[in-house]
């Protein structure tokens, strides 16, 4: 919006919006810009400009055109059954030429066969539904539009409160005979069931005069083995707060033996790579049956088909048809399984699996299941790659260690460096060829000679520190740890400046104390601390560390950051020659001053 206004002196311009002043961040050369214009961004606009001779205002309105904007949206509301049911939906926009729509799960409300009759849109955008049914309930969507793009939408659910109602059962419900059965009741209820009453060729079914016959929460009848008694006719009746309205229709419980095997597959079988296998698998005579295969352990698809018979055709064979298969035999009340392996000779080895690290200070011990050596004998190699980049480290690269046959599957990785982090996986090796890499495994070796993985827990240091400053220096004070088994013999106090390396202060304190004065520290400093247990020549993991600052303690000596990184040999060199060059220097002006009086008596002659 823009606003220039002249005089002298030069005029101060302030922006007001409905009588309220608007921040200077949005002027630009005077004018007001509007960033990202939204439906509030509407009003009154007034440009005011001052100066000590007067003032003078100039007063704009501003329109927004764009999509409807949702003032009053419809609100979640329940009703009873028959009750009619209002969903507001109010909408400004400019252009004003704005219609709604009213969707229920994504579908137009005019469009449902069972609500369109029902159903009118009022002017103001309200959703009216006539005499509701159970079947209103859901979630009812309101979208104004003026023919802008993305027009804005509000739902909200209606919940439609009525008795149990019953649904449609099959008129037929097949148990597999011997296996376990359920006869389901499917009700609708708002509020929730209550219970489920169930008649059996006319009469009230008395659970109890059937031993492994109960009912579910959803009200289903659950038989634990079906069997005569389990035939007949069955009817639900639903019931909730509000009552039922009716019974179900009847279904007759019909008993059908499940699938079998008449041919089944056995445990494994072997082939060669390139050639055909037949695994057979036949059920009994039903009509009813499908006969399906499936591998258990699908890492990629695998091609293969089945025979009419149900018999698994692999043609030919190949390096993925390896591992477990199922074969499902299905009819219409039960599922059979039966499984079988498949061993594929003449190719490289199949992956190692099952790998474990356990990591020591220079050293790890691999240890890793053999994959499925493709028919001949394997070999193995550990493969190691560094992940954490040392100072003088560039790009870190994979190596290899061989596995000895004598060492079968596992091995001790020598030559690593403390606190590094290392990828480990297996390669294995036969005649034919070279397989796969294993999954990748990631562990860091240690930094310190602490206790082996299984003894590593019961080794504990202090678990805080605090330090304060006194007359003597600074006094670090801890918590004895818990009594550990065995005894730990000591503590290793340890400091650092910044971050820098770790250096021991005091690798000897006893295990019974719990504060200690630090030596070693110097003045005008900021140290870190921390605190290790000690067993022997075992340390633990290290303490949390404590920050403290020595600055202005006499009692600690000062250091010049300079001369303490000087080595000493040179730093006696180079104040000798400081020395040397001063006795010099005093015995040349010497000499200048006595030739400067010789001079002067020669003169006065």
């Amino acid at each position: 919006l823009p606003c220039v206004a002249i005089g002298n002196p030069t005029p101060t311009i302030t922006w007001l919006k409905d009588g309220s002043v608007i921040p200077r961040i949005n002027y630009q050369d005077g004018g007001l810009f509007l960033r990202a214009v939204s439906v509030q961004s509407a009003g009154e606009y007034t440009c005011h400009a001052s100066n000590s001779e007067g003032n003078v205002t100039r007063t704009t309105n501003v329109k927004i055109k764009g999509p409807p904007v949702i003032v009053v949206p419809p609100t979640s509301v329940s009703l009873n059954k028959s009750q009619n049911a209002l969903l507001q939906c109010l909408a400004l926009a400019d252009p004003p030429n704005m219609t709604y729509v009213w969707q229920r799960g994504g579908e137009n409300v005019h469009h449902i066969e069972s609500l369109k009759s029902r159903v009118k849109i009022m002017v103001d955008g309200t959703l009216l539904i006539s005499s509701l049914i159970p079947e209103d309930s859901g979630n009812y969507t309101c979208m104004p539009t003026n023919g802008l793009p993305n027009p804005p939408t509000a739902s909200a659910n209606l919940t439609v409160m009525h008795p149990a109602q019953a649904l449609p059962m099959p008129r037929k419900t097949y148990l597999p005979t011997g296996m376990e059965g359920v006869v389901t009741c499917p009700a609708a209820a708002q509020p929730p069931l209550l219970r489920v009453d169930w008649t059996k060729d006319g009469e009230p079914l008395d659970l109890s005069l059937y031993p492994g016959w109960t009912l579910t929460p959803e009200g289903s009848l659950f038989m634990t083995t079906v069997n005569d008694d389990t035939a007949g006719v069955y009817l639900c009746t639903p019931y909730n707060s509000y009552g039922s309205m009716g019974s179900s229709e009847p279904t007759d419980v019909i008993l059908q033996d499940p699938p079998s095997f008449s041919i089944a597959p056995e445990e494994q079988y072997r082939q060669e790579a390139g050639r055909t296998l037949l695994i057979p698998c036949q059920g009994n005579k039903d009509s009813t049956m499908k006969v399906t295969w499936s591998k258990v352990d699908l890492a990629r698809r695998t091609s293969y088909s089945v025979e009419p018979n149900g018999s698994l055709l692999l043609q030919p064979v190949t390096k993925d048809h390896q591992g477990s298969w199922e074969c499902t035999a299905t009819n219409r009340v039960a599922s059979v399984k039966a499984s079988t392996k498949v061993f594929v000779l003449g190719t490289s080895p199949h992956a190692a699996t099952s790998m474990s690290v356990s990591p020591g200070v220079r050293q790890a011990n691999v240890s890793w299941e053999a994959g499925f050596d493709g028919g001949s004998a394997q070999t193995f190699s550990v493969w190691v790659k560094k992940t954490t980049a040392g100072d003088n480290d560039g790009r870190q690269n994979w190596f290899s260690v061989p596995v000895p046959p004598s060492s079968g599957c596992s091995l001790q990785v020598k030559g690593l460096s403390p606190a590094t982090e290392y990828q480990f996986s297996i390669l294995s090796h036969n005649k034919m060829g070279t397989g796969p890499f294993s999954e990748i495994t990631v562990a860091r070796t240690s930094g310190l000679a602490i206790d082996p993985p299984a003894r590593r827990s019961k080794l504990k240091p202090p678990a805080s520190l605090s330090a304060n400053r006194g007359s003597a220096g600074v006094v670090l004070q801890w918590p004895l740890p818990e009594a550990q088994h065995p005894p730990i013999s000591g503590f290793v106090l340890q400091s650092r400046t910044g971050q820098g390396e770790w250096f021991p202060l005091e690798d000897d304190i006893s295990a019974n104390r719990s504060e200690i004065v630090v030596p070693g520290l110097h003045k005008d400093c900021v140290y870190e601390l921390r605190l290790l247990s000690r067993r022997g020549e075992l340390l633990s993991e290290p303490s949390p560390s404590v920050n403290v600052s020595t600055m202005g303690m006499e009692i600690y000596p000062a250091t010049s950051r300079l001369l303490e990184r000087v080595p000493e040999p040179l730093l006696a060199g180079v104040l000798g020659g400081i020395g040397f060059m001063c006795s010099a220097l005093v015995l040349l002006l010497g000499s200048a001053c006595i030739i400067s009086r010789k001079r002067d008596k020669r003169r006065s002659r």
